[in-house]
């Protein structure tokens, strides 16, 4: 079954209709948290992209498999200290940040 072209809608505004519109409290949120998981879905991959286990990182790393776990689960926040260490001295990469406005 085809769909019509009028029902179809741009992922923004899906999000608008579910979550709500830019600037709303339940937006904001919903917008935190999928960075959160972005990131844990990040490291998640470069890790694997490396060849590690979660254990080996948290070696390389300095910190537990249960920490690298959590944050590959988003369940966990992060330090930005820890991030840069795991980024650096456990994938041996270069973190890069930017400000959008």
């Amino acid at each position: 079954m085809k769909a019509k072209s009028n029902d179809l809608k741009s992922l923004d505004q899906f999000i608008d209709q579910k979550v709500g519109e830019r600037g709303s409290t339940s937006r904001e949120e919903f917008e935190a948290e999928y960075d959160t998981f972005k990131l844990g879905a990040l490291i998640q991959q470069a890790r694997q992209n490396k060849g590690l286990t979660q254990e080996q990182l948290a070696t390389l790393a300095g910190t537990n498999k249960s920490y690298i776990s959590k944050l590959e689960r988003n369940l966990k926040d992060i330090r930005f200290s820890t991030l840069q260490r795991i980024i650096n001295d456990g994938l041996g990469g270069h973190l890069e940040i930017s400000i959008k406005l």
